[in-house]
């Protein structure tokens, strides 16, 4: 009984941070902060992080006392060290491609939008995404798998699947190369993410590589445009399917 009320609170829960994630709720009714030159969306979406984040802190307190999130300190160095040197490479790439393609730069933003929307928010993103989508969906759907063999890997799977396709809501008005692209990379990112939670048996760890592959959106706070440059689509694509590919061969070797 307690297994089963167990996965119906976790359930309700990711329910809820995946929606309070893609429709900006609650906090978009009450909040439209206008700060320097920073998109308010960004603002009120944060605010509704926080809001998510004090949901699954109460959820964890009342209902899920005994769930693992992984969520220790120890072992984010020894992680980073193992499993993040793919990240910061294909990051590298990604943002020289971004670089290149928005280049000329046409926007001066303030200091204040590129810290906002180029640092601060994208550590509320990945916190956000990895407790739901790593720390909540994919260890229930493990758990279902129960003893069958690859059920880690199929865990994975799953997860990056409906992961990358919560993208298509965010690229929604961009050209459909562009949709799909993103939907396939996002699900290849995924796999990175949940292997290396897997492997490193630390949330923290994904959470940040999160937060550093992010980073190559920098470039877009000195650009007007939104669209993705053909390079960066390419670069992309490439740097983040070999990452998905690595993130199945560590479980796969494990």
């Amino acid at each position: 009984m307690k297994n089963k009320s167990e996965t119906v609170v976790v359930v309700i829960l990711i329910l809820i941070m995946t929606f309070m994630e893609m429709s900006a709720l609650p906090a978009a009714l009450f909040c439209n902060i206008k700060i320097k030159d920073i998109n308010p969306i960004c603002i009120t979406l944060m605010l509704n992080f926080v809001l998510a984040f004090i949901i699954c802190w109460l959820c964890k307190k009342i209902f899920i006392k005994e769930w693992w999130f992984g969520l220790q300190f120890k072992g984010i160095l020894t992680g980073l060290r193992k499993y993040g040197f793919p990240a910061v490479i294909a990051t590298i790439i990604v943002t020289i491609a971004f670089c290149i393609g928005l280049t000329p730069f046409d926007n001066k933003p303030t200091i204040w939008r590129v810290i906002v929307e180029g640092f601060v928010y994208y550590i509320g993103v990945g916190i956000m995404e990895e407790l739901y989508l790593r720390g909540l969906l994919q260890s229930i759907i493990e758990k279902w798998f129960g003893e069958r063999k690859n059920a880690t890997l199929y865990a994975i799977l799953i997860a990056s699947v409906l992961f990358g396709l919560g993208h298509i809501f965010g690229a929604l008005g961009q050209p459909i190369v562009t949709i799909i692209a993103k939907t396939v990379w996002a699900t290849a990112l995924g796999v990175y993410f949940g292997a290396v939670y897997v492997m490193s048996k630390n949330l923290w760890v994904p959470i940040i590589l999160h937060l550093i592959i992010n980073l190559c959106g920098i470039p877009f706070c000195f650009s007007t445009s939104n669209q993705y440059p053909t390079i960066a689509l390419v670069a992309c694509l490439v740097s983040y399917i070999l990452l998905g590919i690595y993130g199945v061969y560590i479980v796969r070797k494990k």
